[in-house]
């Protein structure tokens, strides 16, 4: 499963999602789906984006932590 960490981020930053929102040029609603692990994807321009306001690196917003999810996921290919 892959975490986001924004709203960590955030807090380091002390950084509104709103201010996040504006320097990145998307809406909240995308923003919050990011920040709550529900968005299936992501693209690399908005990543850039992110990275570039958060001054931080790709590894920092995605985590990749182990859950039994994956199995099945492995299971199914």
């Amino acid at each position: 499963m892959i975490q986001v960490n924004i709203d960590l981020l955030l807090v380091k930053r002390k950084m509104s999602m709103t201010e996040l929102s504006k320097r990145v040029g998307i809406t909240q609603a995308n923003l919050s789906i990011l920040k709550n692990g529900k968005a299936k994807a992501i693209r690399f321009s908005t990543l850039n984006e992110i990275c570039k306001a958060l001054d931080c690196q790709p590894g920092d917003i995605l985590e990749y932590i182990e859950s039994d999810d994956d199995e099945e996921d492995i299971e199914l290919a």
